[in-house]
């Protein structure tokens, strides 16, 4: 049993797989940052085009 905790302990496969997958979330929540924050600058602007327009806003 302790051989093969051991080698558990020594590999460092898993590791990676971890290493990519906390890579990937911080890279998805950026990208889920970025679009909103452009979303959020795209409606101001929409708004602001119809108000100047005449329009009620969205």
């Amino acid at each position: 049993m302790k051989k093969h905790v051991m080698k558990f302990l020594r590999d460092e496969e898993g590791l990676t797989i971890v290493e990519y997958a906390v890579a990937a979330g911080l890279i998805s929540a950026t990208v889920v940052l970025a679009f909103t924050n452009l979303g959020a600058a795209v409606l101001a602007i929409i708004n602001g085009l119809i108000s100047a327009l005449g329009g009620t806003q969205a």
